[in-house]
C-alpha cells in the first residue's frame, strides 16, 4: 500500500469503514510480521507478570468483529505466551432472562477485570448498539441513548485504574465468505458454522453502518477504538500484540517492594 492507513480514528471524526482497507499490511509480509510479533511475545509475559504482581491497574481488551472476523484466533495467538492465571476471557452470548431483567451494562460490569488482571471481552456491551440496533430488538430512542451510557461507563473504568483497548477486526465481505466456506468444507471446523451466520451476512451493510456509528460516537482518548485490517491474520495478530505491549509499557507496572528484612531471612534446613 502506498499510503499509511490510520489505526485509531481521530476522536470526534465520522468513521467511514470504506476508507479502511481490510487487506492493508503496511510494509510487512508474512515473514517479517511474524518475526516482529515473536519479539513482542517475549516482552508481553514480562509486562503481564509485573501487572499481576503490582495489583494496582487492569487492562481490558475488547474484540468486536463480524462472524468469522477472527476474535477467537486473535485471543489464541496474541495471548499464547502469557500466564493464564492473570488473564480472564469472557465471551458474551445472547443475554439470559436474568440479564435481560437488568440494565444492559449489568452483565458487563460483573466481568470487568480486577486490578492486576488482563480481561478480554469476546464481543461486549457494543452488541447493544450493534445486534440490538440492526435487529430492532428495542426502539431507536432506547439504543441511541446507549452511546453516552457506554462512554460514561468506560470513563468510570478508566478513572478507576482500568486501561481500555477496543479492537474492531475489519474483514471484507469476500474474506468472510471464504472463511465461512472453509468451516463448511473442513470437518474439523464444521462445529464453528452456524446457519444463523447467513441472515447476519445478508445484513452486512446494516452492520457496517452500526459499526461506523459505534466507533464514531464511542472513540474517546480514555477508550480508543482501533480499526485493525484483519484479512491477513498474521498482520492482525501483529497489530493487536503491538498495541497491547505499547499500552502495558505506558502503564509501566512495577514489582512491589520486597518485605522489610527479606534479604536477612534464612531458610531453615
Amino acid at each position: 500500500m502506498s499510503a499509511k492507513q490510520p489505526l485509531v480514528p481521530s476522536p470526534g471524526a465520522k468513521v467511514n469503514l470504506e476508507d479502511y482497507d481490510p487487506r492493508y499490511c503496511g510494509n510487512y509480509d508474512k515473514k517479517s510480521a511474524r518475526e516482529a510479533e515473536a519479539a513482542l511475545e517475549e516482552r508481553l509475559p514480562e509486562l503481564q507478570e509485573r501487572l499481576y504482581a503490582e495489583g494496582k491497574q487492569a487492562l481490558l481488551v475488547i474484540l468486536q468483529a463480524m462472524d468469522a472476523g477472527g476474535k477467537d484466533g486473535t485471543i489464541r495467538r496474541v495471548f499464547d505466551t502469557v500466564n493464564p492465571q492473570g488473564v480472564r476471557v469472557t465471551s458474551f452470548k445472547v443475554p439470559s432472562p436474568d440479564e435481560l431483567a437488568r440494565d444492559f451494562l449489568w452483565r458487563i460490569h460483573r466481568e470487568v477485570p480486577p486490578k492486576g488482571y488482563i480481561g478480554i471481552f469476546n464481543r461486549s456491551h457494543y452488541e447493544d448498539v450493534l445486534v440490538v440496533r440492526v435487529n430492532g430488538l428495542v426502539p431507536e430512542h432506547v439504543w441511541r441513548k446507549r452511546y453516552d451510557m457506554i462512554n460514561e461507563f468506560e470513563r468510570l473504568l478508566a478513572e478507576n485504574g482500568t486501561r481500555i483497548l477496543k479492537f474492531f477486526l475489519h474483514i471484507s465481505k469476500d474474506e468472510q465468505k471464504k472463511r465461512l466456506q472453509e468451516r463448511i468444507d473442513d470437518p474439523s471446523k464444521n462445529w464453528k458454522f452456524s446457519m444463523g451466520d447467513l441472515p447476519v451476512r445478508e445484513r452486512w451493510n446494516d452492520y457496517m453502518a452500526a459499526y461506523e456509528d459505534a466507533i464514531t460516537l464511542c472513540n474517546t482518548p480514555y477508550a480508543p477504538w482501533h480499526i485493525v485490517p484483519a484479512n491477513r491474520k498474521w498482520y492482525r495478530n501483529l497489530v493487536v500484540t503491538q498495541v497491547i505491549v505499547d499500552a502495558l509499557d505506558a502503564m509501566n507496572p512495577q514489582y512491589p517492594p520486597a518485605t522489610l528484612g527479606l534479604h536477612q531471612v534464612v531458610i531453615p534446613d
